[in-house]
């Protein structure tokens, strides 16, 4: 394993973290918070799923996730439905509207991103292209593809 130097992996968590504030800002302006745009997001993306998958897929208590699920499903961005297979579990799926604030989210998103990019030097915006099979390889999404 090579030796990664503090300070660049310093660097690297403040980039990460001012851009992961700058895109947060579509949620809040959604009404919701990161977390709640996260969960709802990943219930939009994968379908009706299990609270446990979902928890589990967001890095949450269940706790903290029925407390989320039960805002998300008061705006109605949410449903339960009882399970198919089995009458003491449920799933919870996005509701037309849900996957309609997603969709939004994830336009936003996207649009922020690419007016950061139009801001750099061709360089930059090559190298952060270049870059991006290893930044999705440290978040886990080539697991998600």
């Amino acid at each position: 394993m090579q030796e990664i130097d503090a300070e660049a992996a310093a660097r690297l968590r403040r980039v990460v973290v001012r851009l992961a504030r700058t895109l947060n800002g579509s949620a809040v302006a959604e009404g919701l918070s990161p977390t709640q745009a996260s969960i709802l997001a990943t219930i939009g993306f994968r379908g009706p799923m299990q609270p446990a998958a979902i928890a589990e897929a967001e890095g949450v208590n269940p706790t903290m996730l029925s407390r989320m699920l039960t805002k998300l499903d008061e705006r109605g961005l949410i449903r339960r439905l009882p399970h198919p297979g089995d009458q003491r579990a449920v799933l919870v799926e996005a509701t037309p509207a849900g996957q309609q604030t997603c969709d939004r989210i994830r336009a936003a998103r996207t649009e922020m991103v690419k007016e950061l990019l139009r801001e750099l030097p061709p360089h930059y915006v090559r190298a952060v292209l270049d870059a991006l099979p290893a930044l999705e390889a440290m978040a886990g999404l080539e697991q998600r593809s």
